[in-house]
């Protein structure tokens, strides 16, 4: 392996409360970039030198060599950056998807998100400004909250408000901009319910995290007279799904594809190598930071 990012994934994981539970002992890591050093066949797809991500869910990618069968990988191009290979398949891929499967978005739709500044969050920017829908997206309170709207602004997004912000905006109610197709929630709790109040008729929700650990809580009269639809998304779901009908491969080539065009850009992120994993775990779940910045391990001497 080259790099490998820490995702929430990793770290619910290790804490015991995901989804997929590894049998232990295992080896942390879904997303990463390796190269191949050898194969053990002629006749492989893969060849020494070759740039590979994960195929698989819970690889273990937090090492610095994997063996595995060619079958566990899939190969990207070698001319854009190992730090953005690394960190290209999980959240932009979450964030695309989302994007995509759920409603029929046109130039001038609108997207509200709570958790803006995620990873995954940049990574919806980022594509709505590429196809021309507007964003508006939602961000805790902090220290530095000026700065951090800066941030998401120059990085493409339309509209950036605070919880606090978003019950008392007009943005929706003088129709500067239209309610909401399509909300992605990865907060839940009361920060989702705010989201909900702003959403159009026959608009769609898409819960995909649940950082406040509140249930989501819908109010009837947005399911009777709105007749909004709540959906769920996992990425490692959709791959198992789609493991064989050739839309991994689709989904991998053009989110290279967007990033070779500069649409998706690599995340503020801070190398770190495995030997102060310690460190790259603390700051991986440190809450306090302004854009979370993105902590990779590196294997490389």
């Amino acid at each position: 392996m080259l790099y490998s990012p820490i995702n929430p994934a990793d770290i619910n994981t290790i804490q015991g409360v995901y989804a997929v539970k590894p049998q232990i002992p295992f080896v942390c890591g879904n997303e990463g970039i390796g190269r191949v050093v050898e194969s053990c066949k002629s006749d492989s797809k893969l060849k020494k030198g070759d740039l590979v991500v994960p195929r698989k869910n819970a690889l273990g990618t937090w090492r610095d060599y994997v063996v595995a069968s060619e079958d566990d990988w899939l190969k990207v191009p070698s001319d854009l950056s190992p730090v953005t290979l690394a960190t290209l398949m999980v959240n932009p891929g979450t964030a695309y998807r989302m994007l995509t499967d759920f409603v029929d978005l046109k130039p001038g739709s609108v997207v509200i998100q709570n958790g803006g500044n995620s990873a995954v969050g940049q990574s919806v920017i980022q594509l709505c400004k590429h196809w021309g829908v507007k964003t508006v997206s939602i961000v805790r309170n902090r220290e530095g909250i000026e700065e951090l709207k800066k941030i998401l602004q120059e990085m493409g997004a339309d509209h950036v408000l605070t919880d606090e912000e978003l019950k008392s905006t007009e943005v929706f109610k003088s129709k500067e901009i239209p309610a909401p197709s399509l909300a992605l929630n990865c907060v839940g709790g009361r920060n989702a319910l705010e989201l909900i109040k702003t959403m159009g008729e026959n608009s769609t929700m898409v819960t995909y995290g649940g950082m406040s650990k509140q249930p989501l809580t819908v109010p009837t009269a947005a399911l009777i007279f709105k007749d909004i639809t709540l959906k769920g998304f996992w990425m490692t779901r959709w791959n198992w799904l789609h493991d064989k009908d050739g839309q991994r491969e689709h989904l991998v080539n053009e989110l290279c594809s967007l990033a070779k065009q500069g649409v998706l850009q690599s995340p503020p992120h801070t190398l770190v190598h495995i030997d102060s994993w310690i460190t790259a775990i603390e700051g991986a779940t440190d809450s306090r930071g302004l854009v979370g910045t993105k902590y990779i391990l590196s294997f490389e001497a």
